[in-house]
């Protein structure tokens, strides 16, 4: 029998109500401020809001929402969203549901809305993220909510709260899921919530006036360019939004997923799967890409090894390809949620793991060979033809190739005259170019680099001490990387 997710009400595990307020029968609608996952398929958040606009018989309004005074923000990521907000008002006109896209036209322009939908809503569900500005921003609407706000948890296939630790390790967490995934691993959200859904019509919402609804095809045509935003970092060659992510799920399953196994690490293979912007942006859902490998593979839960110590291969019971992924997918990607969920200072210096720390400030005064401004690196200029190249990726493509991610992390910490330096430097150039930055999996790609979720290794060299060491020659000699190096490489010059 394949893989069929159960479709059911959403769990009591993945819903907490961040105030003490009640359900406010007389409330005129239900509420549901998409902040994450913001897609109209597989979504916990949307099945909790239906859900309530059933049991009490109400309208349901979806706000989704654009600040324009976020740190780093930029055309590149504005329209990323807007997309995505494009494909997603194509689809609630087509249901009962009311669907209001807002687009800040100035920084602060926005304060007050949430607030206003708030008062004449019944009950408040949004989104748990955590990371970035969210949780905080989540906190503030809380306290402000005049009626219960309720957090939807639709992270990862592992519910956040089903496991009550920090893990230091992959191998800890690997273990902790592979005894703990199988009882959530039947829970999805429903695949499609719009399809013949019948609910009572929204009234005219009279916020019209003073925030009005975002004109979303002017705004990619060209109204971006109005917006106060970071212009110079511009547009990526992929879509954003929902169409877009399921078809690029569709091709990775198609064409890359049977060689992801061996040819992942080597950029020429283009055997990536891509969807890390996507899953980012909540423009697809893990849930929908897991069953997409599921059905591929014509999988079912019974073939879940019974041995689950926290092995890479062997636990799901799928080939050695769909394995590699689902490790990256579920195992790295939900590690690195659990840390940020649980580590408040998740992108701080100190929060490194104690023998990294105590290595990297014994060797923080070795001589560097080479010190590179910060300048120069945004600008790909250095003499590292490999790394100049995987900056010109990202500066481009808003993306780096995930082997040549650890090297570009690596040669920063080389180069750079204190592991913190290197580490603020990394954390601004990547959460202003990459379309998925901001995110845990960005943040621990990060911190991996200076020892998070790793363990000391021998020799001990200078700078690195005994964190990981990586070259450009080692990854030279490994990877298939002359079709990346002819784009992106030699010859190009400064960016700026």
């Amino acid at each position: 029998m394949r893989y069929v997710g159960t479709v059911a009400s959403v769990p009591e595990i993945r819903i907490r109500t961040a105030n003490g307020a009640g359900v406010r029968k007389d409330g005129e609608y239900v509420l549901y401020w998409m902040t994450a996952q913001r897609r109209t398929h597989d979504n916990f958040a949307l099945d909790r809001a239906i859900e309530h606009a059933k049991s009490l018989d109400r309208p349901l309004v979806v706000l989704e929402a654009l600040r324009v005074g976020y740190r780093w923000a930029s055309d590149r990521l504005h329209r990323f969203v807007i997309e995505g907000m494009r494909d997603n008002q194509e689809r609630f006109e087509k249901s009962p549901i009311a669907y209001y896209p807002y687009v800040e036209p100035e920084a602060g322009a926005g304060k007050g809305l949430l607030a206003a939908l708030s008062d004449d809503a019944a009950v408040v569900v949004t989104d748990e993220y955590p990371c970035f500005f969210l949780p905080r921003m989540l906190e503030a609407a809380a306290a402000r909510a005049p009626g219960r706000l309720e957090v939807v948890d639709g992270n990862g296939l592992l519910p956040l709260r089903a496991t009550d630790r920090v893990f230091h390790r992959a191998v800890d967490f690997r273990r902790a899921l592979q005894k703990t995934l199988p009882e959530h691993l039947g829970e999805r959200p429903r695949a499609d919530p719009l399809r013949r859904l019948e609910l009572r019509a929204a009234p005219k919402l009279a916020i019209s006036s003073r925030w009005p609804a975002a004109d979303l095809p002017k705004l990619l045509d060209g109204g971006i360019a109005e917006l106060p935003l970071d212009h110079g970092v511009g547009a990526v060659s992929y879509a954003g939004g929902e169409k877009a992510a399921l078809g690029r799920l569709r091709g990775f399953i198609t064409n890359a997923l049977a060689r992801y196994g061996e040819e992942h690490h080597h950029p020429d293979a283009d055997a990536c799967s891509q969807l890390s912007p996507y899953l980012h942006f909540g423009h697809v859902s893990p849930h929908r890409v897991f069953d997409a490998v599921a059905r591929e593979e014509g999988w079912s839960v019974e073939a879940l090894g019974t041995r689950r110590a926290g092995q890479r291969e062997g636990f799901w019971g799928m080939s050695k390809s769909s394995e590699a992924f689902l490790d990256e997918l579920v195992t790295w990607r939900e590690l690195s949620a659990n840390f940020t969920h649980r580590v408040k200072d998740y992108d701080r210096y100190a929060t490194l793991p104690e023998w990294s720390r105590k290595t990297l400030e014994k060797h923080a005064k070795d001589e560097r060979e080479y010190v590179v401004s910060a300048e120069r690196l945004e600008a790909a200029d250095t003499d590292d033809e490999i790394w100049n190249a995987a900056q010109r990726e990202l500066v481009s493509e808003g993306r780096i190739q995930g082997y040549l991610r650890m090297l570009w992390g690596k040669k920063v910490l080389q180069w750079s005259k204190t592991p913190a330096q290197a580490l603020e430097t990394l954390i601004h150039l990547n959460n202003k170019y990459a379309v998925d930055g901001r995110d845990p999996s960005s943040y621990s790609g990060i911190f991996w680099c200076f020892g998070r979720f790793d363990r000391p290794w021998g020799p001990e060299r200078p700078i690195f001490g005994t964190v990981r060491y990586m070259t450009s020659d080692s990854t030279r000699r490994k990877l298939h990387l002359s079709r990346y190096l002819e784009r992106w490489g030699s010859g190009q010059g400064s960016l700026f």
